[in-house]
This record gives structure tokens, C-alpha cells and sequence, in this order.
């Protein structure tokens, strides 16, 4: 970087670089070093909440992501990938909460002009976003997968059409209202969910079936065609065993 050069940058007007907008109270402005190229390893998000938005679940492959509360209050919920336990942090001005890099997260404005600021350590923050997981994969390889009801994924995600990045979209119409008590709980730092018990290992071990050799022996050799019906345990409503050609695996 030529720091004499005329083209040096050193200062910048987030409000000119919008990176999502769905009301004039909950919108994202970003900076990178396309915006300013003096900014090195760093960037930033600038995002205005109000109560009950959502910044979508999403991960960033190439950075940690420091959130920072300017003024209202939020919860940041992330997934520990080493405990596999769902945690949520409470932030109000001043606080922080951080996210390690390619972690799964989602910030929920607890109050309205809620202001925070997202520190990345990338000059470009990159994201995959749950919405667009959840609408560019196959409704027929979820439900296979999953053992869930085809038409019913279909009927559920249909509504996805776009990335969302905060939601709830502007023209949702839920069937049921949100329950009252439906938000994080703010009052624990951390909070765990219920239904994860700390300090326990998460059960990886296969649920075998009596008289039954393991899921993963039942499947072919590896670098042959998998049928997807037979990737589901009995008792799932979609399983059906198909035989399974190996002759080309005993011509070798």
C-alpha cells in the first residue's frame, strides 16, 4: 500500500455502502477495504434493530465476528461445535460477545433502536446464510435424509425465496402468533437450553437395531452409487432396503 498515492483512503460514510434493508429501523451498513482501502485486516458491520428482529443464523468462514452493543440490548446465540450446546449471551452498551470463526449464530434485538457493531478480523467478511442452506438444498435430500415427510419440508420452506439476513421478512404472515415468551432468555450469562445437559458428551455411537449389523455396514463400498431410500434405519416411515449391485466390486 502506497500511502502518498492521491487514491489513499482514510475515512468513510457507512450509510453510502447498505448491505440489507427491511425497514428504516432494521437495516445493516458494511465496511471493507473496497470502501476503504487503508482498513488492513479488519471490517465491520453497523446494524439497527429493533425488538424481536433477527440477524439470521449464519456462519463466516474467514473470520471471527466481535459484536459489540452501542445502545439497546440483544441476545447473540452461537453453537459450540466442540460441546454441541446451544448458547445464549445478553449483551447491553458496553458489553461484547465473540464468535470464533466458521461458528454457527444468530443475534435477536431484545429492544427497540437496539445499535450494534460487528468487528470482523478479514477485510472482507464472508457469510453462508441458514436461508439460503435452507432453500438451495433439495427438499428431496432433506427429507431422505432426515426421514421427514417430502411434501411437508416443501410446504414449510417454500416461503424462502431469497436471503433473508434479518428477519422476520417484512411480508411474513405467520400462521400462529409468537408466544410472548419466546425470545432468549436474558437474564443468564450464558444460557444453555434445557435440554442439554452440561458437562456430558453428546451420544455418538449408532443406533443399532436388534439382530441388525450398524447403519454404516449396511452401506456399499465407498466411491459406488448410493440408492437413497436405503439410507434410512427401520422404523422410519421411508425406509426400504434395495439390493445393492456389486458385481463391479467383485470383477476387481
Amino acid at each position: 500500500m502506497d500511502y502518498t498515492l492521491p487514491t489513499t483512503e482514510f475515512t468513510y460514510d457507512l450509510s453510502n455502502n447498505p448491505l440489507f434493508k427491511k425497514d428504516e429501523n432494521n437495516y445493516i451498513n458494511s465496511l471493507s477495504i473496497k470502501q476503504l482501502n487503508t482498513l488492513g485486516n479488519t471490517s465491520l458491520l453497523d446494524i439497527f434493530l429493533n425488538t424481536g428482529n433477527v440477524v439470521e443464523p449464519h456462519t463466516h468462514q474467514n473470520a471471527t465476528e466481535l459484536v459489540y452493543c452501542i445502545s439497546g440490548s440483544a441476545v447473540v446465540s452461537l453453537i459450540n461445535p466442540f460441546t454441541n450446546e446451544l448458547l445464549h449471551f445478553p449483551i447491553t452498551p458496553g458489553q461484547v460477545a465473540n464468535v470464533p470463526q466458521g461458528w454457527w449464530h444468530y443475534e435477536v434485538a431484545t429492544a427497540d433502536h437496539t445499535h450494534l457493531l460487528a468487528i470482523f478480523d478479514a477485510p472482507i467478511p464472508e457469510a453462508i446464510f441458514g436461508s439460503d442452506t435452507l432453500r438451495l438444498t433439495p427438499a428431496k435430500l432433506l427429507a431422505y435424509t432426515y426421514c421427514l415427510d417430502e411434501k411437508k419440508v416443501q410446504e414449510a420452506l417454500a416461503p424462502i425465496q431469497k436471503t433473508v439476513i434479518i428477519g422476520p421478512p417484512a411480508d411474513c404472515q405467520p400462521s400462529t402468533a409468537p408466544a410472548s415468551n419466546s425470545a432468549p432468555n436474558v437474564n443468564h450469562q450464558p444460557y444453555v437450553m434445557p435440554n442439554v445437559q452440561p458437562n456430558m458428551q453428546p451420544n455418538t455411537q449408532p443406533n443399532n437395531q436388534p439382530n441388525m449389523q450398524p447403519y454404516v455396514n449396511r452401506l456399499p463400498y465407498w466411491g459406488t452409487w448410493v440408492d437413497p431410500r436405503i439410507i434410512h434405519e427401520p422404523g422410519c416411515p421411508y425406509y426400504r432396503e434395495l439390493p445393492v449391485n456389486t458385481n463391479n466390486q467383485e470383477e476387481r
